[in-house]
């Protein structure tokens, strides 16, 4: 057994962990609490921000109209906040409420400067997503989303033109707040490669299913939820560009070889995506 401590204004709490060389599940050891970023690690972040009242809110939209538009404004390539910004500038047009406007209007408003902080921006893929963003919103208008499982949702999700695995499990876990799918991109394969609990050589590109099931393998060993764990090693790892930059060196040293498709390359601190549209 090994004991944590967490602050939480002047009172300090004890967090109880397993031993470092116990296995959380078949192959992989708890490792140390504070040993970015072992297994232990993240059970500790994920009980630390319960006792502190800081868990990661990471529902975007009020409505599954908004979430939707939200998350596809976002991702592949595009910065959080600018993701974010986009989907608050169609916001002020009325775009999510109950007309849904054709392809070339969101194209219009699209292609329109954005506020961004103290200046104007441009959105980038104002063509491309106002045509994804055009069929989502219509077909959300003609059928009834299932709203019984993520991966149901999912399912739904897929069939829309724009919407692969990632964005459409993205956001199934925000609508639902639900557990059986996963968000996966660099971030959480990085982590998975470095705490051992993906098989080397899978691809979010090629074994999405496949991470996606050992992901809650091993969120079930914690004994903590999968849509919880997400977001903590999710904002873990974008926030902490060196340390995962340390830790992938060392894992190329180890192993003895390049591991190319995830080290990372950024070197500024990112912003948590999670954290940036109140209230959620």
């Amino acid at each position: 057994m090994q004991r944590s401590f967490v602050w939480n204004g002047s009172t300090m709490s004890s967090i109880e962990l397993p031993h470092e060389t116990d296995e959380v599940i078949p192959g992989v050891k708890w490792g140390v609490a504070f040993a970015f970023p072992s297994p232990a690690y993240w059970k500790y972040q994920v009980l630390a921000r319960r006792i502190q009242g800081s868990q990661i809110r990471y529902r975007l939209g009020q409505t599954l109209s908004e979430e939707i538009g939200a998350c596809l404004l976002g991702g592949h390539g595009i910065p959080a906040a600018i993701g974010i910004a986009a989907f608050e500038h169609l916001k002020q047009r009325g775009v999510f409420e109950d007309e849904v406007p054709n392809e070339i209007r969101l194209h219009e408003w699209l292609s329109e400067p954005i506020q961004f902080g103290n200046k104007t921006i441009r959105y980038r893929f104002a063509k491309q997503k106002a045509k994804y963003l055009s069929a989502a919103l219509t077909k959300l208008d003609r059928e009834q989303a299932p709203s019984d499982t993520g991966k149901t949702l999912r399912s739904w999700l897929l069939d829309i033109p724009g919407i692969g695995y990632k964005t459409a499990s993205w956001i199934a876990r925000n609508w639902l707040d639900a557990d059986d799918v996963a968000i996966l991109d660099i971030h959480l394969l990085r982590a998975g490669q470095l705490g051992g609990f993906f098989t080397p050589k899978l691809t979010v590109e090629r074994h999405y299913l496949k991470l996606e099931e050992q992901f809650v393998v091993f969120s079930n060993g914690l004994d903590v939820r999968p849509s919880e764990l997400d977001a903590v090693i999710w904002h873990e790892m974008m926030s902490s560009p060196y340390s995962v930059r340390q830790a992938m060196n060392s894992l190329e040293t180890t192993k003895g070889k390049i591991i190319s498709d995830i080290r990372p390359r950024a070197k500024q601190r990112h912003t948590n995506t999670y954290e940036l549209v109140q209230p959620r």
